[in-house]
């Protein structure tokens, strides 16, 4: 069973090699990573960390703003992602770390001037995370990260005017459902995983003062999209299913799409501090 928010299957050889692919070929994961680390204010950073930070696209955004000087971290607890990003960003600035992000201040020297996690928040234990941060950012760091819009039950206004037809996940529920009998799990429609509310009671105690936030739309293509689900750990629908007959559901609800067509998908933004400065 595919988890529905990929908690698990990220250390394995063909996950990484499918995800590197993805983000040669398609522009999302590059996009929201220039995006955070230009949030994160790294002109004049000195030790940056990369949190979750797979395979480095994360980590190259934030190597293109730091200056020469600088180090950056990337940190994360699947070594086969890893593997795939050492062959792919060289920059001697560059660390890596195999490690949850639960343990994070176990493996950061120093404080750290700013925290940057995509596309990966809410698969930790996020209260323990927020207090590992805390911990290894120096007074005035800042900590940037983003939420999927289902987990944090946001949409932006695009994602509703931009959309010419069914979505390819509820085209895939139903090819599953007719060719299946497929019925979604009640937790497949529960309520959001981490809303803004939470976030901001966890950094608060975590110690963390919030200093921005916003929802942001990204426009893809329903090609990208079909790319991106066909990444094991995203491939869909959940359940009982072979990733052979997830593929098999996937092109038949693919083939009832335009492939050019946009699809818009949500992000809560999320701008945070260590108070001190």
């Amino acid at each position: 069973m595919a988890p529905q928010d990929a908690l698990l299957g990220w250390d394995e050889d063909t996950t990484a090699e499918a995800y590197a692919a993805f983000t040669r070929d398609f522009p999302m994961y590059g996009a929201t990573s220039r995006d955070l680390a230009r949030r994160a204010h790294l002109t004049d950073s000195r030790l940056v960390v990369d949190l979750c930070g797979g395979a480095g696209a994360t980590a190259e955004a934030i190597l293109a703003l730091v200056p020469a000087e600088a180090r950056v971290i990337s940190l994360d607890n699947a070594a086969a992602m890893q593997r795939v990003g050492r062959r792919t960003v060289t920059d001697p600035r560059l660390s890596w770390v195999t490690a949850r992000a639960e343990d994070l201040a176990e493996h950061v020297p120093g404080l750290a001037d700013a925290v940057v996690c995509n596309s990966a928040i809410w698969k930790t234990d996020v209260p323990a995370v927020f207090a590992a941060v805390r911990s290894v950012l120096r007074p005035g760091g800042h900590f940037v990260f983003n939420i999927g819009g289902g987990f944090a039950g946001v949409a932006h206004p695009d994602e509703q005017t931009g959309r010419t037809g069914p979505s390819l996940n509820a085209l895939i529920h139903q090819v599953a459902a007719r060719e299946y009998g497929y019925t979604p799990s009640p937790a497949a429609n529960a309520h959001p995983k981490l809303p803004l509310e939470a976030v901001t009671e966890h950094l608060a105690t975590a110690g963390l003062t919030v200093l921005d936030t916003e929802v942001t739309a990204q426009h893809i293509t329903m090609a990208e999209k079909k790319a991106w689900l066909s990444i094991p750990v995203f491939a869909r629908p959940s359940g009982d299913f072979t990733h052979d007959q997830r593929m098999a559901i996937l092109k038949k609800a693919y083939a009832l799409t335009t492939p050019e067509a946009p699809t818009v998908t949500s992000w809560l933004v999320v701008v945070a501090q260590r108070p001190g400065e």
